[in-house]
């Protein structure tokens, strides 16, 4: 079910989970995951994790993949290799966010998770 937004972009205020992501033929394969952060106020910083299902009910008490904490707006890539979670059939995207110093203490992002098979990525980058 890869390429696919995990998370399409959303404007968030406070801490939140993604709607699931059926994996389809991907279950088991290397996926890029690229975090696109678009709005941002100063003093303020984002943890985004991925976290693994079998069955939509149990996600597990640590998540497969964190992005490093976050505190700008740009492009971050990291790998996830479902290969180490063979089980895993669904995905789906958890974030918190944190603000400190003056003015008002609730935070403001706006970011996206896109996902894409590495399969289909070298092929496509070798052709």
């Amino acid at each position: 079910m890869l390429p696919s937004f995990l998370l399409p972009e959303i404007t968030v205020r406070e801490a939140g989970n993604g709607s699931e992501v059926d994996l389809g033929d991907s279950t088991g394969r290397l996926v890029l995951l690229t975090l696109g952060i678009t709005r941002i106020i100063e003093q303020e910083s984002l943890d985004v994790s991925i976290w693994g299902s079998v069955d939509g009910q149990e996600w597990g008490s640590k998540p497969l993949v964190a992005f490093p904490q976050k505190f700008y707006c740009g492009t971050y890539q990291i790998l996830l290799d479902l290969g180490a979670h063979p089980h895993v059939r669904l995905l789906r995207v958890k974030w918190s966010a944190q603000r400190w110093g003056k003015g008002n203490s609730q935070p403001l992002f706006g970011f996206y998770v896109f996902a894409q098979d590495m399969k289909e990525q070298l092929l496509a980058a070798s052709a």
